[in-house]
């Protein structure tokens, strides 16, 4: 696959989405190559992730995040060590949170949800997705699946007796007490996402939904891995790989 090839993919795949949250939202880090044979897929670019992927023979890294300016340093460390390696690297990060088969689908997906009743959107504020399981399931036993799909530990609070039926999902930063409000508007008993600050847990306890919080990282790895898929599906002749990522929140 080339450069032209690839944006003709992103494009196609992600329609009205790709420009709808404005152009800084995705985009190359660093194109090194037009030709290239071998995506590797993570949630971040780090210098750690560029070692991992020289090491698997990646030459195109696609991330969930760009090595944004407030991490001081890290993005011209990163083109530094992108150059050296001659590989590229694209980044998408609003349209993978709001495209129907992006992080919030794909978290629902590891979970084995029945339903999705509402994707996750964007108008004036972000929104999370809706899902509901056909038959209702113990509370431990959704933090088990999370835990396993995700390789880590979750945190995690039961602020009710009932099993487990309707969940809502913000992958990333959803520690906004809104997002609370939403899902209890739309009949949650759950609400997960990957941070949280005090006021998440005290407004989930305050109103008896239950909480979970995984990591920022690993609660949006399975949207890039959903991407890097949908890729191969239109050009077989593309090799992905995850590219490993430490469990560091």
């Amino acid at each position: 696959m080339n450069i032209t090839q690839f944006n003709e993919q992103i494009t196609s795949l992600f329609e009205e989405h790709l420009h709808k949250y404005g152009d800084d939202e995705y985009g190359f880090t660093h194109i090194s190559k037009d030709e290239f044979h071998k995506i590797g897929y993570t949630t971040n670019l780090t210098l750690e992730t560029i070692e991992e992927a020289y090491k698997n023979g990646v030459d195109m890294i696609v991330t969930h995040h760009a090595p944004w300016s407030f991490l001081f340093g890290m993005e011209k460390a990163c083109i530094e060590k992108l150059k050296q390696y001659e590989m590229n690297h694209f980044w998408i990060h609003l349209p993978l949170d709001f495209v129907k088969f992006g992080t919030c689908t794909s978290l629902f997906n590891g979970i084995g949800i029945d339903t999705i009743l509402e994707y996750s959107t964007y108008e004036e504020e972000e929104l999370p997705g809706i899902g509901e399981y056909k038959e209702a399931i113990p509370f431990s036993n959704l933090v088990g699946k999370l835990e396993e799909k995700m390789e880590e530990k979750v945190k995690s609070w039961r602020n009710h007796d009932k099993p487990v039926k309707r969940i809502a999902i913000l992958t990333g930063v959803g520690n906004n007490t809104n997002l609370i409000e939403r899902a209890l508007e739309k009949g949650c008993d759950t609400y997960i996402t990957g941070e949280k600050i005090l006021y998440t847990v005290q407004h989930a306890k305050f109103k008896g939904i239950n909480l979970i919080v995984g990591s920022h990282t690993f609660t949006e790895v399975f949207g890039v891995e959903s991407l890097a898929h949908k890729l191969q599906d239109r050009d077989p002749a593309i090799e992905i790989i995850r590219v490993y990522e430490e469990h560091l929140e």
